[in-house]
């Protein structure tokens, strides 16, 4: 089976617009949420989010991107896979066919948005007949292989194309079968990982109407999200794009490519049980991160280091402790748990990749980020979650968990480079 290593990696979040930036950012305990600035949120119920902040398509984009045919999302995922592909090495040139592509993305839904606009139009000219005209790169925006398509370009792959849209597990389902990609042979090297950008008035409004989202705290943003806490009452909505190039340990080595980490294993369930919650027992994530652990054949006292998915919502960081709970037994007393959503709000279909790149920076740098805004403590939650500081410590191998709406697992274990 060929081994299957990480030598490139790009981000942009609302914790800043490249790798480096984030991972301080992480490292220091800083939110990046904030006031929503997307839209106009006067009146909605939530009007905060974790945001990208000074990003400019026409400056911040490769030249040559079409970026007004990018969805907002597409924007952020492009620019973070320039960044992967330029700190692994690799340009247009080389074998093609052997490079491919594998995102995670929310679809988008042109066909929603050009029902408000007709029955706004109607309503503000009282005809009935009313459509408004919708510019020709409106369809281009909500297509999610245009995104994937200008990547492709950046390295010239011609190989496999997978996109997916699990929700919050998209960047896991992305990067795991990337991962297998690879190891069967089918491509040499593939740029994955995630991009979305949920902050828009209708997700705002819909996750609102859920009972999904923290509420309240517009004078103190940075508090709003609060996983693991005894007080916390939902997520935050965060965008953004983390991706990551994937490659055959022997393709590298013959590239001079430096190894930033190694993916051990790999492992997908579904939950079956509710749309919106994961079950209390952690069934689903307990079946993912075995699955994860028996392909990389190190067992549970090989890991060191869990990123959680981690919500702030009550139900999603009580089924994940007793998952991590039931899956590492008596080793989870030593495990180091955390969640960067704290700091960053929930990234949707970007979330798992966030959580990759904060558990290689805490393999690369034996420190892991911290869970911020733990305040109050919950009975329910008995495990090290690294509150509010970062902490030093030797992490061999990290867990990295992604659960979504729907019911979707994905789990992959990351280990130091060998």
């Amino acid at each position: 089976m060929r081994r299957v290593v990480i030598t490139g990696m790009g981000a942009v979040t609302p914790l800043g617009n490249d790798v480096e930036t984030t991972w301080q950012s992480l490292a220091a305990g800083r939110s990046g949420v904030g006031p929503l600035t997307t839209f106009d949120s006067e009146g909605f119920p939530v009007r905060i989010a974790g945001q990208v902040r000074d990003f400019e398509p026409a400056r911040d984009l490769p030249t040559g991107v079409r970026w007004r045919h990018l969805s907002r999302a597409g924007w952020f995922g492009v620019a973070a896979a320039e960044e992967a592909a330029t700190s692994a090495g690799l340009g247009a040139d080389g074998p093609h066919d052997e490079r491919g592509v594998a995102m995670g993305a929310s679809v988008g839904r042109p066909d929603l948005q050009l029902l408000v606009d007709v029955g706004h139009e109607r309503a503000t000219t009282g005809n009935a007949q009313a459509f408004r005209r919708q510019a020709p790169r409106l369809t281009l925006q909500g297509n999610q292989n245009m995104p994937v398509s200008a990547m492709a370009r950046l390295i010239g792959a011609t190989g496999p194309m997978v996109g997916i849209s699990t929700a919050c597990s998209g960047s896991g389902h992305a990067i795991g079968e990337a991962f297998r990609t690879i190891q069967d042979g089918d491509a040499d090297v593939m740029l994955a990982g995630g991009y979305d950008s949920l902050t828009t008035w209708l997700d705002v409004l819909g996750f609102s109407l859920l009972g999904a989202l923290a509420e309240g705290y517009e004078g103190e943003p940075r508090r709003a999200s609060r996983p693991f806490s005894g007080d916390r009452s939902g997520f935050v909505l965060g965008e953004g794009a983390v991706v990551f190039v994937l490659e055959d340990l022997e393709s590298a080595r013959r590239r001079g490519a430096t190894v930033l980490a190694e993916v051990l294993g790999y492992a997908s369930t579904m939950n079956a049980w509710r749309i919106t919650d994961s079950p209390p027992d952690g069934s689903g994530a307990i079946q993912a991160m075995e699955g994860a652990i028996a392909e990389a054949g190190i067992g549970i006292d090989g890991i060191d280091y869990v990123a959680a998915h981690g919500t702030s919502t009550p139900g999603n960081d009580e089924s994940e402790t007793r998952a991590i709970r039931k899956v590492f037994g008596d080793n989870a007393n030593r495990l180091l748990v955390s969640s960067t959503k704290s700091m960053t709000g929930h990234l949707t279909a970007a979330a798992a990749g966030l959580n990759l790149l904060a558990a290689i920076g805490a393999i690369r740098h034996s420190l892991v980020p911290p869970t911020i805004n733990l305040e109050r403590a919950d009975r329910k939650l008995d495990l090290d979650y690294v509150p509010d500081q970062a902490r030093p410590a030797a992490v061999r191998a990290a867990l990295v968990n992604a659960f979504a709406f729907g019911g979707t697992n994905t789990a992959l274990v990351v280990g130091e480079p060998s």
